[in-house]
């Protein structure tokens, strides 16, 4: 990415501390907005899965992104970068479709979700200057998923993304992978459950990813401002971390 001749002033960096601050504040407000809707609460939804599917969810949400990944490097070759919004638009039509059939169609439709999520996460990194080509980047697009999810983004994890940058390898990426898989799993069956609702059905299922889409969104926001921020600033990125984590404890007052 392009690198400015000198750094930006300390002011400048508060500013862009405090707007990643905000995006971060509301990433959960989409998941906020549909826990209402379904009347229920994060902690539960798992519950309403069926057993055998809940013991599934782990080795096939780690199977499912690592397709993602694959495909969604793939896709930039026939597909430039799209708009945030495109990318929220084609994820809620396809949980109307997941949420239409029940549970089989949104199990079905989960690995598309997962890439199309991923490709969106990607479209952040490049509109932030990074090149999604590189593993350096796909690690970071990887490591945005550690976030703890739109239904649980104030339960104290939803900043596990943020961590210290090391030195990255082809064998480092899949160990990532298998590392996040737990939690993501966690996170897609609140998702599966939410999309099955009773009687809600497609609007679940819509609603669901339009959440899901617009958190990780955001995230990847905050993830790959505070690289960018780094860079431009001169700046060690640990310590910008530091600052930003200090700033979004600060409690937000959110509208339930």
């Amino acid at each position: 990415m392009e690198l400015l001749d000198h750094a930006i002033t300390d002011n400048s960096v508060d500013t862009r501390l405090d707007a990643l601050v905000r995006r971060h504040a509301q990433a959960g407000n989409a998941g906020i907005q549909l826990l209402n809707m379904i009347g229920g609460q994060a902690e539960n939804l798992l519950d309403r899965l069926p057993g055998d599917m809940r013991a599934r969810l782990g080795d096939g949400t780690e199977q499912a992104l690592r397709m993602a990944m694959s495909a969604a490097n793939r896709s930039r070759d026939v597909v430039g970068g799209q708009p945030g919004w495109l990318s929220r638009a084609v994820t809620t039509a396809m949980g109307a479709a997941g949420g239409f059939g029940g549970l089989p169609s949104a199990m079905a439709e989960l690995p598309v979700t997962t890439t199309i999520l991923l490709r969106a996460i990607q479209d952040v990194a490049v509109e932030n200057g990074f090149d999604p080509a590189e593993e350096g980047v796909q690690f970071d697009c990887i490591q945005v998923f550690a976030a703890a999810g739109p239904l649980d983004h104030d339960d104290g994890s939803d900043m596990a993304f943020l961590g210290t940058r090391v030195t990255v390898t082809g064998a480092a990426l899949q160990g990532l992978i298998a590392r996040v898989a737990p939690r993501l799993a966690t996170v897609m069956g609140q998702k599966l459950a939410a999309q099955t609702v009773p009687v809600l059905g497609a609007a679940a299922g819509a609603a669901t990813n339009y959440a899901y889409t617009s958190y990780y969104q955001q995230m990847a926001h905050v993830h790959f401002g505070l690289r960018r921020l780094a860079i431009e600033a001169g700046r060690d990125h640990d310590d910008l971390v530091d600052e930003f984590r200090k700033r979004a404890a600060v409690p937000v007052k959110r509208a339930g």
